[in-house]
């Protein structure tokens, strides 16, 4: 990579915050003179240089390697199997387990499901008896859009899966050179009625506590979900993890989901 290909890439993501080269230059306490160089090639940024307009930037650390090599520098962070961090996966089952009864899950950055505690095994093995190929790894996002999925055991699929797939736009937007995920995208939109979900206006928090309610064995389910991350994680898989924990929206949903869990 050459120092214009890092500076095309700068440049997207200066216009993707939607910052002009002033404000950036002014948030990250540089010259604008010195942003143009760098946008135009006309001045190699020191690795320094690099991680700080990145962290002003708000990119993520798998994008910033990128930036990093593309400017002729080593990547900043590891990439280590989740298999092969021991203390952290401890960490993570013991959270898994002490959510139950509630169901637990931990994503990677693709929303492929790494760990799941009991519960949500469970309710897996209830809306897919037989996982069929397309669930194959299994994938928050196709289990909710693909219409043998989720889907047809929700009561208000619309809704939530609107503010889902405004999730995974975002994702996408975050990771512009993962293929994967535009990969992903472009796949759960050819589901029916996918391309079709308006989204809803975008609020402060608007997304962050949107219930789903599901028919669980003869149950009706109202459940919302919180979204955790490992903060300050220095190696990429840690980075990208989430641990997506699932709550009953009130007592009498708690006393229903106990019912049927009973009777895992």
């Amino acid at each position: 990579m050459t120092a214009t290909n890092f500076g095309a890439r700068m440049r997207e993501w200066r216009r993707t915050r939607g910052l002009s080269q002033l404000d950036l230059a002014a948030r990250a306490g540089v010259s604008q003179r010195h942003i143009s160089f760098i946008e135009t090639g006309r001045s190699r940024p020191s690795r320094e240089m690099v991680v700080h307009l990145g962290r002003f930037l708000d990119i993520p650390p798998r994008e910033q390697n990128l930036l990093l090599t593309s400017a002729g520098h080593a990547p900043a962070f590891s990439e280590t199997p989740l298999d092969q961090l021991h203390e952290i996966a401890g960490v993570l089952d013991f959270m898994l387990t002490a959510h139950e009864p509630n169901m637990a899950i931990v994503v990677d950055r693709q929303w492929n499901v790494v760990r799941a505690n009991d519960p949500a095994m469970w309710f897996v093995s209830r809306v897919l008896p037989t996982p069929p190929e397309w669930a194959r790894p299994l994938n928050v996002m196709k289990v909710n859009f693909h219409p043998d999925g989720v889907r047809s055991h929700m009561v208000d699929w619309e809704s939530t899966a609107a503010v889902l797939l405004g999730r995974l736009e975002r994702d996408v937007a975050s990771y512009p050179s993962d293929g994967e995920l535009l990969h992903l995208l472009d796949e759960v939109r050819t589901y029916p009625g996918v391309d079709s979900l308006r989204r809803p206006l975008p609020t402060p928090g608007g997304d962050l506590l949107v219930p789903a309610t599901y028919l669980v064995e003869g149950e009706e389910i109202s459940l919302f979900t919180t979204i955790s991350v490992i903060g300050d994680a220095h190696d990429l898989t840690l980075a990208e993890l989430r641990l997506e924990t699932f709550w009953p929206v009130d007592r009498g949903t708690a006393k229903r989901w106990k019912r049927v869990v009973d009777r895992m």
